[in-house]
């Protein structure tokens, strides 16, 4: 089965159950289209039903039916939430599921090879892609249209323009 990360739960919010949860979603309101979703942590997957969904700066605050107070909540902390391959969101022109960019090769307009997107760190301006190889030195590219060219998931590549000082 297919499986897409749409957040990660990185605290407790309050004393009820809550935890705060960093979206990896372009769409971070899709939570309240949700009924329940799967936490992947410690080696365990757990089926939670979402109880209710607020906003708090650059957190989704999400409350579990399964889980009633801070002590339980604290449990889910690292948790990363996913979602079925046929619970995700129809994708628009240039848009891709995250799961698809990692390990993509990654090369300039001119055709050097720079390496493999091994990360993606969500800023909130915009993500940036991580791209290297092993004992190689990890090249930072923003995802903005000024720096990606071409993202072909079929062919597993990504053509990149590199702004001045990104190396």
């Amino acid at each position: 089965m297919k499986y897409f990360e749409i957040g990660k739960i990185v605290n407790t919010q309050g004393i009820k159950g809550e935890v705060r949860i960093i979206s990896s979603s372009f769409d971070e309101k899709r939570f309240e289209l949700l009924e329940t979703v799967e936490v992947f942590i410690r080696n365990e997957i757990r089926i939670l039903t979402i109880e209710n969904v607020r906003y708090h700066k650059q957190f989704v605050i999400i409350k579990f039916k399964e889980v009633s107070d801070m002590t339980q909540a604290e449990k889910l902390k690292t948790g990363v939430i996913k979602v079925t391959e046929d619970k995700a969101l129809p994708l628009g022109a240039d848009e891709y599921y995250i799961s698809d960019l990692y390990g993509m090769e990654v090369r300039t307009a001119e055709g050097e090879y720079l390496g493999k997107l091994k990360d993606i760190m969500f800023t909130g301006a915009n993500d940036v892609y991580v791209v290297g190889d092993e004992g190689t030195k990890e090249i930072l590219i923003p995802a903005i249209k000024q720096c990606i060219k071409e993202v072909n998931i079929e062919k597993r590549e990504m053509v990149v323009t590199l702004l001045e000082g990104l190396r």
